[in-house]
């Protein structure tokens, strides 16, 4: 195994983590008591939301890219770019004077970071296997 390989199978391990957490985490802030939504603070639904269903395809991106499975890199793509776009309405929202909390901005920026460095990896993982795509 390939050192570009390991780092795909432990970005996978990554994924699915981050996707279990994102779950749990979503569905406490959607589905939990009262007590613990107002805890929450400035809830922005559409990112909350998004975050949640997102979680989903994060576990199954996880899984694909743990099985070298070919639709996980443009699943990974798909994330980086969904990501950034909820990013980009976030930033129009916030502009446009809707009520935040700053850690939904950060979490915003790491979820992105993430995601890109991960689309990012496994396109040049397949780009190094595929025959004939080599120099």
């Amino acid at each position: 195994m390939n050192s570009r390989s390991r780092l795909i199978k432990w970005l996978a391990i990554a994924a699915l983590v981050f996707g279990t957490l994102t779950i749990f985490s979503g569905g406490r802030a959607l589905f939990g008591s009262d007590e613990a939504r107002a805890a929450l603070g400035n809830v922005v639904p559409f990112v909350l939301w998004f975050n949640f269903t997102a979680g989903f395809v994060y576990v199954v991106a996880g899984i694909g890219l743990l099985l070298v499975k070919p639709w996980a890199t443009p699943t990974a793509v798909f994330l980086a770019a969904a990501t950034v776009l909820v990013s980009m309405a976030m930033a129009i929202y916030a502009a446009s004077g809707g009520a935040f909390e700053m850690r939904t901005v950060g979490a915003l920026i790491i979820r992105s970071l993430f995601w890109i460095t991960i689309a990012f990896v496994a396109i040049r993982a397949v780009k190094s296997t595929s025959p004939g795509l080599n120099p």
